[in-house]
């Protein structure tokens, strides 16, 4: 993993790996069938594109969407590393510049939709061109129950054996069943080396809120965030255009994306997204798969997500690069109501959809959670965490009550009625409510008829939404959405277990979301320098910004403010190319001085950690140039000797005499040494 270790550095711009990468890397590398399920901004693309970088070959991607494929060959080529797409949206000189590189064998990752593994020839050129491995992203495509099922994704398994190279696929979703389909698919159900890490998101900030004006909601949220890229996921394409119009009418750059926008506006759309800081989105999910934005400081839902899944994704495009990032999501009846009938009314088998009233109960869970809510969110996942300290339960812990008494009401009355009612009936009869369908059925004259005075109808429904946070009541899909107790319910109506409910959710409450900033007041300033250095460079190149440098690494340079350009060097995300074309400017806004020009292998050993070394090797030829007494002729070493030298570090003077020569080693061999084993 040495050489691996290296091109973090020097490429990537990396110290280290994310927590579970170098595991996956390695695998990769070794030449396994891989399965790396790994959380949305978990670093999921190093992980095929560092081993592409290593050995001979070509790494064939297929990826589901033009935009993610163009935003990834741009940013590696911006690193320096030589990769190409073949797509649909390229001019024929652009598809024909790749397969030029392709030929000369200059090309490291290759990336293709899946469609086009379908076309005529594809197949023959593949063969031809020394293939290493495929990479699979978003690999959950490939099952049936996928969330974006794509038929041509089947293909890749016949590909991979036709081609006889390893496969290495990536995918965020964590379901079991999706999984099996992956290794069927993909594998041929020979179980890969299989790699699922962790899923929490620390820097992300998790915050739900029951609908109060939801528009105004939106608004409070984002007027304290003015000026960061967002993103606002509406449950309708109605509302994300009107939506977006009163972001814009209260000062905000903001615009709308949803299904029914002809191709030509949604590129548009996700062009300036990726190009323009500030912008905030308001989208239905079809913005989805294809963000690969780093930088989104924040995710807004103005109406619940259909599964906790989905909510796990959906915020995931907040915070990609490491830095803070906040999300806020909205709910109400109406929602649940919307999600619920949504599923009601899908083709599947009833098993199927009483997995996904379950998982819907899990998002309320969430919603509804009495503590932490990241406890909550990793317990989904079957992880195990302690209170995060960070999201919005932790920051003001919620006013909770033993619903006990309540929810073996509720219960009782579900029971009565024989489990053929949903929770609007149900309240009507709690509550002591005379309607002609009450009467109709003689609930008036059940025992639990008017026994839930102490609530009113709104608390109620806030009762029922807590019981199926629970999941102690299900919709069953074969009775309309008639609420069943589940096996937990039964112990609290017979008054062998207990409950805490939360009582703040039960009223409304109007609470303006507090201002967070990237950085403390003493360095905003100058974050808001480097972002407007960075805006220039990005304008000049026509890229987005986060190629340049993300907010992670501005925020790490405001906060550090590196003296020079080996400090500089050591920031995460700064690999040897862009040390070499931005560092100086940058470095003059931390520092407010000119950086003179350096050599560029000084430079590359800079960004390599080596700088230093090499300044003090040139520091003792110096002292040395004409011997100790100073009366010898005078002799030194090339620079690119100097360099190697403070590169390998050789800790011993054999070594340093092959590479000095006789000569040159006798008179600077044990002083270079000296300086080397310290630098060891």
């Amino acid at each position: 993993m040495e050489q691996a270790q290296r091109l973090l550095a020097s490429v990537f711009g990396f110290d280290d790996f994310r927590p579970g990468q170098a595991d996956i890397v390695q695998s990769v590398i070794d030449g396994k069938n891989t399965l790396a399920i790994m959380p949305t901004g978990g670093g999921k693309s190093l992980c095929y594109q560092l081993p592409a970088l290593m050995g001979d070959g070509v790494t064939l991607v297929v990826s589901p969407l033009i935009a993610l494929m163009r935003d990834q060959v741009r940013a590696l080529k911006e690193a320096g590393v030589c990769a190409g797409a073949l797509t649909s949206a390229n001019t024929e000189d652009e598809n024909d510049a790749v397969l030029s590189s392709l030929n000369a064998g200059e090309l490291r990752l290759l990336y293709m939709a899946p469609e086009r593994l379908a076309s005529m020839g594809t197949l023959s050129m593949l063969r031809r061109s020394n293939i290493a491995r495929i990479a699979v992203d978003e690999a959950h495509c490939v099952s049936q129950w996928g969330h974006d099922f794509r038929p041509d994704y089947l293909r890749i398994g016949e590909l991979r054996q036709a081609l006889n190279v390893p496969v290495a696929a990536f995918t965020a979703t964590a379901d079991a069943e999706t999984r099996a389909e992956i290794v069927q698919r993909l594998f041929d159900g020979i179980a890969p080396e299989t790699f699922l890490r962790g899923f929490d998101r620390p820097n992300i900030h998790l915050a739900f809120a029951v609908k109060d004006s939801p528009r105004q909601q939106i608004l409070r949220f984002a007027d304290a965030r003015k000026g960061q890229s967002g993103i606002v996921y509406c449950g309708t394409r109605a509302k994300t255009e009107t939506l977006s119009a009163a972001l814009a009418e209260a000062g905000h750059t903001a615009c709308s994306y949803h299904g029914g926008m002809d191709p030509e506006a949604r590129r548009h759309v996700e062009e300036r997204f990726a190009i323009e800081d500030g912008l905030i989105v308001v989208a239905t999910v079809a913005f989805g798969m294809g963000v690969d934005k780093p930088d989104v400081r924040w995710v807004a839902h103005a109406d619940l997500p259909k599964s906790i899944e989905a909510y796990y994704q959906e915020i995931g495009r907040a915070g990609r690069d490491g830095a803070p990032a906040e999300t806020l999501t909205l709910f109400g009846p109406d929602d649940i109501r919307l999600r619920r009938t949504q599923i009601d009314e899908s083709l599947a088998p009833p098993e199927r959809r009483s997995a996904d009233h379950a998982r819907l109960n899990a998002l309320l869970g969430l919603a509804e959670a009495t503590g932490c809510r990241r406890v909550a969110l990793l317990a989904y996942f079957g992880e195990q965490a302690e209170p995060c300290g960070k999201c919005d339960l932790c920051d003001s812990p919620p006013d909770l009550f033993d619903g006990t008494e309540a929810v073996r009401k509720a219960l009782s009355a579900i029971l009565r009625t024989g489990e053929y009612f949903g929770a609007g009936h149900l309240i009507d009869i709690l509550t002591g409510q005379r309607t002609d369908k009450v009467l109709g059925r003689n609930h008036d004259q059940l025992p639990t008829f008017g026994v839930g005075t102490e609530f009113n109808r709104r608390q109620w429904q806030a009762v029922f939404r807590q019981m199926m946070g629970h999941d102690l009541v299900r919709p069953d899909p074969e009775r309309h959405g008639a609420l069943r107790m589940t096996e937990p319910a039964r112990p609290i109506l017979r008054g062998e277990a207990s409950i805490t409910l939360r009582k703040d959710t039960l009223k409304s409450e109007r609470a303006r979301p507090a201002l967070r900033t990237l950085v403390s007041d003493e360095d905003a300033p100058l974050l808001s320098a480097l972002k407007a250095r960075r805006r220039a460079f990005a304008e000049e190149a026509a890229l987005p910004a986060y190629m340049i440098f993300n907010d992670r690494t501005l925020i790490e340079m405001a906060e550090t403010r590196p003296a020079n350009m080996d400090a500089m060097a050591r920031i995460g995300g700064v690999g040897a190319k862009k040390l070499e074309r931005y560092g100086a400017a940058f470095l003059e806004i931390i520092t407010g001085e000119m950086t003179g020009d350096m050599h560029p292998k000084r430079r590359k050993l800079a960004a390599r950690g080596a700088g230093e070394i090499y300044d003090r090797l040139l520091a003792v030829q110096a002292d040395l140039a004409r011997g100790t007494d100073g009366g010898d002729k005078p002799l030194s070493c090339s620079s690119s000797v100097l360099a190697k030298l403070a590169e390998i570090r050789p800790d011993n003077l054999n070594t340093i005499t092959r590479m000095l020569g006789d000569r040159r080693a006798e008179r600077f061999g044990e002083a270079f040494l000296e300086v080397l084993l310290e630098a060891s």
